[in-house]
């Protein structure tokens, strides 16, 4: 709050922030300081899925003007090395990324970003929805990856709000019926709201017979797995219950070793892929949202004002609702 409002660079934008959602790697950071090898060791501000308004602009700026809306993507590149000549600079080993230790995130009042990664908001498009571009994001990559197409039966483990995108954007992209586990009852309704053809809550089964229970109700097993909660068995149940030459997608983070039958996914030829973040998914999603194709508000389930973050992050903590969104912009009384 006492921080100096800081100025854009030649290619930047100052931002008033509005919308910004609380992701569950915000509270692992506060709880924990480290996520893998990225460690907290200053000082932080948190906050990667944000919307807000221009109110200035650098000289080499020319796409943007004060009064813009926008929607914000995280991660900028700061270097032209190979992944970003090949279209996946989400790769780049020096990609600046808000939120992920050193770099700030964008929780605040005032804002400064690369104004190439702030994308203009049509009118029918809300800051909520700005903000929420990033998880669904996750969701347009993952699919891509997985290679998600018209009639693809899909298994998205774990219904928290990437697996809640997952569903979304499987959904959007063809895919004839879509079958979700998670643990909570609750969760699990919620996919239903969002597109779920079955859902199946998950209590003490083994992986084997959860990927058992997948193809009973699908009446076949999936050719697409989308794995979003990087625990263990379900990374077992995942292998276990993609079809022999599909494709299971690793979305969720969790330990940085697991055991996985990975002989059976081999003789199989299970093609097993891994995502980090995403790349050049912004445009897609607002295209998306302005043609109403997909619906993201449901997903956001709690607000609250910036003055009352620490609330916000104590619900997320919690697991209660499904996306925690903080209103940062004092002045707008919007609902």
């Amino acid at each position: 709050e006492n921080r100096p409002i800081p100025e854009p660079g030649p290619n930047e934008v100052l931002l008033r922030m509005h919308s910004v959602g609380i992701c569950g790697s915000d509270v692992h950071y506060w709880q924990h300081g480290r996520i893998g090898d990225f460690v907290v060791k200053d000082p932080m501000v948190l906050g990667h899925e944000a919307s807000g308004t221009v109110i200035k602009v650098g000289f080499g700026v020319t796409h943007l003007k004060p009064g813009d809306r926008v929607a914000i993507e995280p991660g900028v590149p700061r270097e032209m090395d190979e992944f970003c000549k090949t279209g996946r600079y989400n790769l780049s080993p020096t990609i600046f990324f808000c939120a992920t230790p050193p770099d700030d995130g964008n929780l605040c009042r005032y804002y400064k970003h690369s104004a190439n990664y702030c994308y203009k908001l049509p009118d029918n498009v809300t800051f909520e929805e700005g903000a929420l571009i990033e998880p669904l994001s996750v969701g347009i990559h993952a699919c891509k990856r997985a290679g998600v197409t018209l009639g693809s039966k899909v298994f998205v483990s774990g219904s928290g709000p990437i697996g809640l995108v997952n569903v979304i954007v499987a959904k959007m992209m063809g895919a004839a019926v879509v079958v979700v586990t998670d643990l909570s009852a609750s969760r699990l309704q919620k996919a239903k709201e969002v597109g779920a053809d079955f859902t199946i809550q998950v209590k003490n089964e083994t992986p084997q017979e959860v990927a058992s229970k997948v193809e009973s109700v699908l009446g076949c097993m999936p050719e697409i797995t989308v794995e979003c909660t990087g625990v263990q068995a379900c990374i077992q149940a995942g292998i276990y219950a993609t079809r022999s030459g599909g494709t299971l997608v690793l979305v969720g983070l969790g330990p940085e070793m697991v055991t996985v039958p990975i002989v059976n996914a081999a003789v199989r030829e299970v093609d097993i892929r891994g995502i980090f973040r995403y790349c050049n998914t912004w445009p897609v999603a607002i295209a998306l949202l302005a043609s109403k194709r997909i619906n993201v508000k449901p997903l956001v389930t709690h607000r609250f004002p910036l003055e009352k973050a620490l609330e916000a992050f104590e619900t997320t903590k919690r697991g209660e609702g499904v996306k925690v969104m903080l209103k940062c912009d004092p002045t707008d009384q919007s609902p």
